[in-house]
């Protein structure tokens, strides 16, 4: 598939490492000039269009909304891909969960095999970057639907967590979030309670979760059970505005988020029965 992204360099905001945002619009953006569309925010994106040699095509994401465009089966969003930097972990640490005690001793033990990763924990800034400078930018330059009910984040591992961070920070900006194989052993404890403290009560958000079986994957069942409960706890329904699922085998890896993206792009931007 020949894909053609705009591409934006001189997005910054001081004190966030720079990063480059590049727009995927629908072949339908250009067929039906009077039409608005969703959009679709996702993370680490230099993996989302077009994957490194080392991990294969990536998240097939224009190849995954197309097919489900022609079942009819969304409303096709505009996907934005937001690079990740050197400094990913730290852009996408959820800040008040980390600030909570004890939370950086256990960031610092759990990437204690990489002492020379960098880790300047800066995701608030990172979400105003997306609330104050990126979306702005695509509401004025595209034909969007720019209200929360159209507007969802999606990553992966990391991008999971700043996915339901950035859902429960701007729950006025992002309606949804799609977070697959998301990283919860990172912060433990600490992001369950930022959760039962910060997540919206149900009625206006969607959310969508999942994991695998294998790798890093393993380890997540026990977290994601819990932060099921606490999101029912909130009101949210299976199956309705909340969909938790777990694929056996499934590992941490971008070969699999592109293999299974259709259930939560379906879940996400379905037209309503």
């Amino acid at each position: 598939m020949d894909i053609r992204l705009d591409t934006y360099r001189k997005l910054d905001l001081a004190g966030l490492p720079s990063r480059r945002v590049d727009v995927w619009l629908p072949p339908e953006y250009a067929e039906q000039p009077e039409k608005r569309f969703p959009v679709l925010y996702m993370h680490d994106g230099q993996n989302v269009f077009k994957g490194r040699p080392s991990i294969g095509p990536g998240w097939q994401v224009t190849e995954n909304i197309s097919a489900l465009s022609q079942q009819g089966a969304i409303s096709v969003p505009i996907v934005v891909g937001m690079t990740s930097t050197l400094n990913r972990i730290g852009d996408y640490m959820p800040q008040k969960a980390y600030d909570k005690p004890g939370a950086a001793a256990m960031v610092e033990k759990h990437f204690n095999h990489l002492p020379h990763l960098p880790i300047n924990v800066v995701s608030d800034l990172y979400l105003e970057w997306i609330v104050k400078l990126v979306k702005p930018l695509i509401d004025r330059t595209y034909r969007t639907l720019a209200g929360p009910e159209h507007t969802v984040m999606m990553g992966s591992s990391m991008g999971g967590l700043i996915s339901i961070y950035g859902l429960c920070e701007y729950p006025d900006v992002f309606g949804a979030a799609g977070c697959l194989s998301t990283h919860w052993p990172v912060l433990g404890d600490a992001m369950l309670d930022y959760l039962r403290e910060a997540l919206p009560l149900a009625g206006r958000l969607r959310l969508y979760f999942d994991h695998g079986t294998t790798d890093l994957d393993a380890s997540y069942a026990p977290w994601q059970e819990m932060a099921d409960q606490i999101i029912l706890d909130k009101g949210y329904q299976l199956d309705q505005d909340f969909v938790s699922l777990v694929f056996p085998g499934a590992g941490h890896h971008e070969r699999f988020w592109a293999e299974r993206l259709q259930i939560p792009l379906t879940f996400l931007f379905g037209r309503p029965a």
